[in-house]
């Protein structure tokens, strides 16, 4: 008979979390989802509180990332890593965890990580595990976001960043301009420029463009700049005049 494991996922976008936990329904012969945690002290609390045998753990997340959640416990469960950047070796994590996952999660994905589940018998002790979080971590590789996720009524949609033409603050969401539409996410203009790699600019206080999208730049007053974009509507963007010398620079406008 099959081990059935208790189950804390942990990432710090809803729709992440629903997208996860109703994969992991389909599955509820191997995982029994406890609890959920949106942030390093809330997932350290629970996990000390519920004990799961594995924990789903995005990487990435705001004032506490995966790694610093995991050199804050005692004892470490089985973790499955799953994280929109593709940076972090996969080689890295066999012998030291279940999994490691690139969002968006895909069903057949979970399928090969529950097939494993059934091989992996003993677990790797915490000092051997937070070993190889040290070392990848002292790699300082370059993010690379590959992916966001949004909710729109029922579904959680994953939109490719290569699709997005640009972001745009709005009240208290940002806009997501892409091919597929116009979305809204929860995450502020702030936020996404830190995760967001460098073919993304941000041109004004409240716009963040995909570089591959521009087909023109003309200047304006102020210092200045009207950028039109390449995409479905031909969007014109009037930029902030604190933004001059990046525009400049990014894109060796004089």
């Amino acid at each position: 008979m099959n081990k059935r494991y208790s189950t804390i996922i942990i990432d710090d976008e809803a729709p992440a979390r629903l997208g996860l936990l109703n994969l992991l329904k389909e599955f509820p012969e191997t995982f029994e989802v406890v609890d959920t945690a949106q942030n390093g002290t809330e997932a350290q609390q629970k996990i000390e509180a519920l004990n799961p045998d594995i924990i789903f753990l995005d990487i990435e997340m705001p004032g506490c990332t995966g790694f610093e959640l995991l050199e804050r416990l005692q004892t470490i469960p089985m973790v499955v890593f799953c994280t929109a950047y593709d940076q972090y070796s996969l080689e890295a994590f066999e012998t030291n965890s279940i999994d490691y996952l690139v969002k968006p999660v895909k069903l057949e994905r979970i399928e090969k990580t529950v097939q494993k589940l059934k091989t992996f018998h003993i677990k790797s002790s915490s000092d051997e595990i937070l070993k190889v979080l040290k070392d990848i971590s002292n790699r300082k590789e370059p993010k690379k976001m590959t992916s966001i996720t949004v909710k729109k009524n029922d579904k959680i949609i994953f939109i490719k960043l290569e699709d997005i033409s640009f972001f745009e603050a709005d009240t208290n969401y940002t806009a997501i301009h892409s091919g597929l539409g116009t979305f809204l996410s929860t995450e502020t203009i702030a936020s996404l420029e830190n995760k967001l790699p460098d073919n993304f600019l941000r041109i004004h206080r409240g716009i963040i463009m995909n570089k591959d999208y521009v087909k023109e730049v003309q200047k304006y007053f102020n210092s200045r700049y009207i950028i039109t974009l390449n995409d479905a509507k031909k969007t014109t963007i009037t930029s902030g005049r604190s933004y001059s010398e990046s525009i400049k620079i990014n894109l060796g406008f004089f």
